[in-house]
């Protein structure tokens, strides 16, 4: 009898939805979108698709292949799609902009907490503990993306070779990038068999009731395709960056702090293939090998404080900007919070307009096709490439924290041990991020402070 319930009221249309009901569980999304990338598009398909049925599974899946496709957080992106299919250019503004404003708030509020009373001995141990869990995690991000994107052994010999590059002769991220892009391109048209391994996310396999946008709902006009409306989406992107960084660079000459940053994330913004993981090494090199805008063991208490609040990963570039903005006193010696918050929004601003212009400009190119889209071969050694990044990333860390007098000092015994546990954790067991990271701050106070 519950079976049968449950099938009438999917059965049933769902009640039309109004642009405060989206607002609000835009919102809501803000607050509650731990987990990732997976748990954060998780969360979304559950809410919009099961449990609302505010669009199909089909429609929902074709938006989040063109996100995977593209530079920069896919989950805020598939967000500002949604928001934009269902309520135009403002409902996906809106979307977009909730799911970071939460997470951009609570990190200002931390990195202040950070840099004001990270001395205390306390902090300090909370810290002890958490570097080591955050080493175990980017290891856990390399093994994840690499069970996924290393099928054959073309693609792991792009793995290797990213990773030689990086850790032997410092080639910079975005060569690795262009020269991954060139190779899967050539070996896609003369081996076609070792790149076509992306699916995408596959297609729909249930069915959840009517939706609102449903599989053959017809294209909202708003979403069909226009040359005039693309040439003024693309004419507000220029202005919108361009006049933000023509201002700094009035302000502040082009060798400013303010202006350098603006200009670095900007093309920080258009690296992150592959996800946050695979921008933080061009992060590393950028702000703490070129400018020193912060140091290595301030990138690492970054990365942990960026785990442990909602929304993107690569919201960890707020932390960068504002500590960025507190060691340069933009404003000051007297006036450190200001510094950091008012450059904390800069480098949010330039990393993530980026991805509105993507979602806004190609989103009716997307809506005249629903059929699948895939990983085209340049992608797919892309992400081949960034595992081998990743793992450069995570044997820097590991030095910093297991070696912290450096090769020839004494290696860090605690802290190997909370390493491997994290890790444990993590592959072996599925325990989330947050609780490896509580666990192993509270194993760093017990050792610091009582034994």
């Amino acid at each position: 009898m519950k079976n049968t319930s449950t099938i009438s009221q999917n059965a049933s249309h769902p009640i039309p939805l109004s642009f405060w009901q989206a607002f609000g569980f835009w919102l809501k999304l803000g607050f509650v979108s731990f987990g990732g990338p997976a748990g954060q598009i998780a969360i979304m398909h559950h809410e919009l698709v099961e449990k609302r049925r505010w669009i199909s599974e089909n429609r929902f899946l074709h938006a989040l292949n063109y996100c995977m496709l593209l530079p920069g957080p896919e989950a805020q992106q598939l967000a500002t799609y949604l928001g934009w299919l269902m309520h135009r250019t403002v409902g996906g503004i809106v979307a977009g902009v909730l799911f970071v404003l939460p997470s951009l708030f609570l990190l200002i509020f931390l990195s202040w907490i950070y840099l004001r009373f990270g001395n205390i001995p306390e902090i300090a141990a909370i810290l002890y503990g958490i570097k080591p869990a955050v080493t175990a995690i980017v290891l856990f991000a390399a093994y994840r993306i690499g069970s996924r994107a290393l099928k054959n052994r073309v693609l792991y010999l792009f793995a290797v070779l990213s990773f030689l590059a990086i850790f032997i002769w410092q080639t910079p991220f975005p060569m690795i990038v262009l020269g991954a892009a060139f190779l899967g391109a050539v070996g896609g048209k003369f081996m076609p068999n070792y790149f076509s391994v992306s699916d995408g996310h596959g297609s729909a396999k249930k069915h959840y009731g009517p939706a609102l946008i449903d599989d053959d709902t017809p294209t909202p006009p708003h979403a069909l395709f226009r040359w005039g409306r693309l040439i003024k989406i693309i004419i507000a992107g220029v202005l919108l960056w361009g006049g933000a960084m023509a201002y700094l660079k009035s302000q502040y000459g082009w060798e400013g702090a303010l202006t350098q940053m603006a200009w670095f994330f900007s093309k920080a913004a258009l690296l992150t293939f592959g996800g946050a993981y695979a921008v933080l090494p061009y992060v590393y090199q950028g702000a703490v090998a070129h400018y020193h805008w912060l140091s290595a063991a301030q990138m690492m208490d970054g990365l942990a404080l960026g785990e442990t609040t909602p929304g993107p990963l690569i919201m960890i570039v707020t932390f960068v900007g504002f500590v960025a903005g507190w060691t340069q006193e933009l404003f000051g010696s007297q006036q450190l919070l200001l510094s950091g918050t008012i450059a904390s929004l800069v480098v949010t601003y330039f990393t993530f307009l980026p991805s509105f212009l993507f979602i806004l400009a190609g989103g009716p190119i997307v809506e005249s096709t629903h059929g699948n889209l895939t990983f085209t071969a340049p992608l797919s050694a892309i992400t081949a490439a960034v595992v081998g990044v990743i793992l450069n990333l995570a044997v820097f860390f590991a030095q910093h924290t297991f070696l912290p007098n450096g090769l020839d000092g004494a290696s860090d015994f605690m802290s190997i041990v909370i390493s491997a546990g994290a890790l444990l954790a993590l592959v072996r067991y599925k325990i989330g991020v947050i609780p490896v990271i509580a666990v192993c701050g509270l194993l760093g106070v017990g050792w610091k402070l009582f034994i």
